[in-house]
């Protein structure tokens, strides 16, 4: 049957399971769009930015483990989705981004939008094409889905001319799809998993130190098993939050820069560090020539290039995080390590942030109660700066796919759209957004999509007039010469109002209380509670940069 090469597209992303897309049409894909209004059984969410569509994109893709779909016409349109592809790149999370080109006769003389869209997105995908020839057009689909959703996953953008989307032919679906050169390794080598096994019985201060490829592999339940099995306690990465339970004996919560005490003491005193499906970025090792310097590292992973290019390795594997612990698993034997965990039990009760100097409203308690209202039963989603840090700490994920945050890019104006792709995915899920007042202007034209599709957001801005984090290290580092980052914001409560959701003002904890049981009751609409933070609250501990993870600033 001819088909057009939108047609083609629209039936192949149905194929692929595909039931969203966010997008924002324009000229180049209005074919694209034109197919699409066919199609019932896709939906498309309309955004009102494409860095929006992209954003959402990724978090449905995080809180969903499928692949995210985002759509966006040629020049601008491309290129507004440039900081969500980098962002979604970073964090290994499986995108597919169409695009729409000027027609192939056109590409290279400044056509009206026009933009080198694959050059410029080379960098920050994992793969790219143009397409120049419909009968192109249904392997390339089929290949990006592959390459986002497998290996290490990561956006895959796809360019499609006009002409292209216009072109007739004969459609037949291609059963067969092999990649030259494509071909991940998924097993771990027997001799290097054995070696760790040994590794693991001689070790008497062992770690792990699990990232995101955890969570990516569906590797949480056999990583549980393993640590249970040999007594080994876990740190791990923000991306991994939820890749064990929280609150379990053996969790000692994040590390880094902005992690525990207890954990970021832990690294420097193990003897045996297993990393897995982390890739030792500088906010988690700090200076790399003392980090962990008194252990064995084993190194987990299913991207080659990430063993060794950062950190020193003893004992590498490259395979899928799965695979490589089940493996492990077989071949470890059950362990005690009581005077290990009893040293890590008493740094635990060295250090304890100390409360609150006075009366006002702070971000922990804000996040606290939430947290306790909802039992910790929600996907939560931040936005970058201090309230990330304080949501990471304050409020536990129980199981993986929890958690969305912006993590290796650190992309302000994340959260919102991100929390309406976590909500479109996860329909029958309470969905929390922590942001901040600078965070929450970069992308709040959203919320006018949240109000479109009557989504029950329920969103928390920790207000404190300031840029967070910039304004703690200018008052570490800068001496207190706060250049620019004091901000004076709309009303957000009436703001929110005016785009049609609902908005709470909070400035104490009465205020608070009354505020929450109703934020969590709504199930119609978003909901914005403007919190009144105290102004001047630090993270802590934090490690300065460039410094060793064992000189943590207290206080």
């Amino acid at each position: 049957m001819k088909m057009k090469g939108a047609q083609i597209l629209i039936e192949l992303l149905k194929k692929e399971g595909v039931t969203t897309v966010f997008g924002y049409p324009g000229g180049q894909v209005i074919d694209i769009y034109d197919a699409l209004y066919e199609f019932s059984d896709i939906k498309h969410i309309l955004v009102r930015h494409e860095q929006g569509a992209v954003h959402a994109a990724d978090g449905y893709a995080r809180t969903t483990g499928k692949v995210g779909v985002c759509m966006a016409t040629s020049g601008p349109g491309a290129t507004n989705l440039v900081t969500g592809l980098a962002n979604a790149y970073m964090d290994s999370i499986p995108i597919v981004a169409i695009t729409g080109q000027v027609p192939t006769r056109l590409i290279g003389k400044d056509a009206f939008q026009e933009a080198d869209t694959t050059g410029i997105t080379m960098p920050i995908t994992k793969h790219n094409f143009l397409i120049k020839s419909i009968h192109d057009l249904p392997l390339i689909i089929r290949e990006a889905f592959l390459i986002a959703s497998t290996g290490r996953p990561g956006p895959v953008l796809i360019d499609i001319p006009k002409d292209v989307q216009i072109a007739e032919i004969d459609f037949n679906y291609p059963e067969k799809l092999e990649i030259p050169g494509y071909k991940p390794t998924y097993r771990g080598h027997f001799n290097q998993i054995n070696m760790t096994a040994q590794a693991i019985k001689e070790a008497t201060r062992p770690l792990f130190y699990v990232g995101g490829g955890v969570i990516a592999s569906g590797a949480s339940d056999i990583l549980l098993e393993v640590v249970e099995k040999t007594d080994i306690p876990v740190t791990y990465t923000l991306m991994a939050k939820g890749a064990i339970p929280e609150d379990h004996r053996l969790s000692l919560g994040w590390l880094g820069m902005h992690g525990s005490y207890h954990a970021n003491k832990a690294i420097m005193n193990c003897d045996l560090l297993i990393a897995v499906g982390a890739r030792f970025d500088d906010r988690v090792t700090g200076n790399t020539t003392t980090f962990a310097n008194r252990a064995k590292i084993v190194h987990i992973d299913i991207d080659p290039a990430e063993i060794g290019k950062n950190v020193k390795i003893n004992i590498p594997i490259v395979g899928d995080a799965r695979n490589v612990l089940n493996e492990l698993n077989k071949r470890t034997e059950p362990k005690k390590h009581d005077e290990w965990l009893e040293t890590i039990e008493k740094w635990k009760k060295e250090y304890t942030p100390k409360p609150p100097a006075n009366n006002e409203l702070v971000a922990q308690t804000i996040i606290e109660s939430v947290y306790q209202a909802t039992q910790g039963d929600a996907i939560l989603v931040t936005d970058v700066g201090q309230h990330q840090m304080w949501a990471a700490k304050h409020f536990l994920c129980h199981r993986p796919r929890r958690w969305a945050s912006s993590g290796g890019l650190g992309t302000m104006g994340f959260g919102l759209p991100a929390a309406i792709g976590a909500q479109i995915g996860n329909p029958d899920q309470t969905v929390i957004l922590f942001s901040g007042d600078g965070s929450i202007m970069m992308k709040i034209q959203e919320l006018v999509t949240a109000v479109n599709n009557c989504l029950p957001l329920k969103i928390f801005v920790l207000n404190n007039n300031y840029l967070g984090m910039v304004r703690q290290w200018q008052e570490c580092f800068f001496d207190c010469r706060y250049s620019s980052t004091h901000i004076i914001n709309p009303d957000l409560a009436n703001l929110a109002q005016a785009f049609g959701a609902e908005g709470i003002p909070v400035q104490n904890q009465e205020e608070l209380d009354r505020a929450v049981p109703r934020v969590l009751e709504v199930k119609d609409h978003p909901v914005l509670v403007d919190c009144r933070i105290s102004k001047e609250t630090n993270v802590y501990p934090f490690v300065p940069p460039g410094k060793s993870l064992d000189e943590m600033i207290l206080e």
